[in-house]
C-alpha cells in the first residue's frame, strides 16, 4: 500500500466515524422529539375530554342559573378558545408560540370555570343536582389527569431540552433544526389549583 492510499484510508475511516456520529446525535435528538409530542399528545387526551365536559356542565347549570347567562356564556366562550388553542399546539407541539397559545387560553378557561363554581354555589338545588354532581367529579377527576400528563410531557422537554443544550450537541442542533421546547407551565400563581369544582 502507497502512503498516499493509506491516507485516504484514514481520512476516509475518520469521516465514517464522524458521519456516524452525527448521525447518532441526530437520531437521538429526533427521538427525544418524538417522546415530548407524544407526552404532549396525552396532555391533549385530557384537554379534550376536559372540553367535552363543560358544555354539558353549563347545560345542566342553565336549568338553574337563569340569571348567570353571562358567566355561562364567558366559560362556552373561554372553552372554545381553549379548544382552537389545543388544536394548534397539538398540530406542531414543538411550535413555542402555540404552546403559549394555550397556555394563555386554558388560563381563561381555568378562571372562567373558578367563576361558574363560585356562582353555583349559591344555587343550592344545582348543587344537590345528580348530574352536576356527576359531571363536576369527572371534571376533577381530568383535571387530575391533566396535572399527571403536564408533568409527564415537562419531564420529555426537560430531557429533550438538555440534550438538545449540551455539547456537542448543541453544534449540531440548530443545523438540523431542532429547536427549544416550551414547558406546560402556569404562569399566574393563583391559576396552579385545580378549579374548584367540589359541592360539599
Amino acid at each position: 500500500m502507497t502512503p498516499v492510499l493509506i491516507v485516504l484510508v484514514v481520512l476516509l475511516a475518520i469521516v465514517l466515524v464522524l458521519g456516524l456520529w452525527v448521525a447518532g446525535i441526530y437520531n437521538s435528538l429526533v427521538a427525544l422529539r418524538n417522546r415530548f409530542k407524544n407526552a404532549f399528545a396525552q396532555i391533549d387526551v385530557q384537554l379534550k375530554r376536559r372540553y367535552d365536559l363543560i358544555p354539558n356542565l353549563v347545560e345542566v347549570a342553565k336549568g338553574y342559573m337563569k340569571h348567570e347567562s353571562a358567566t355561562l356564556e364567558a366559560v362556552i366562550k373561554a372553552r372554545n378558545i381553549a379548544f382552537a388553542a389545543s388544536q394548534a399546539a397539538a398540530a406542531n407541539p414543538a411550535d413555542a408560540g402555540a404552546v403559549k397559545g394555550l397556555l394563555s387560553a386554558e388560563s381563561g378557561l381555568t378562571g372562567a370555570l373558578s367563576r361558574l363554581m363560585v356562582v353555583s354555589e349559591q344555587y343550592p338545588d344545582l348543587k344537590a343536582n345528580q348530574n352536576m354532581m356527576q359531571l363536576t367529579e369527572e371534571l376533577t377527576s381530568t383535571e387530575n389527569k391533566v396535572s399527571f400528563a403536564r408533568q409527564a410531557y415537562n419531564d420529555s422537554v426537560m430531557t429533550y431540552n438538555t440534550t438538545r443544550e449540551t455539547f456537542p450537541n448543541v453544534i449540531f442542533a440548530g443545523m438540523f433544526g431542532f429547536l427549544p421546547a416550551e414547558l406546560f407551565k402556569i404562569e399566574d400563581p393563583a391559576e396552579r389549583n385545580a378549579p374548584k369544582v367540589q359541592f360539599a
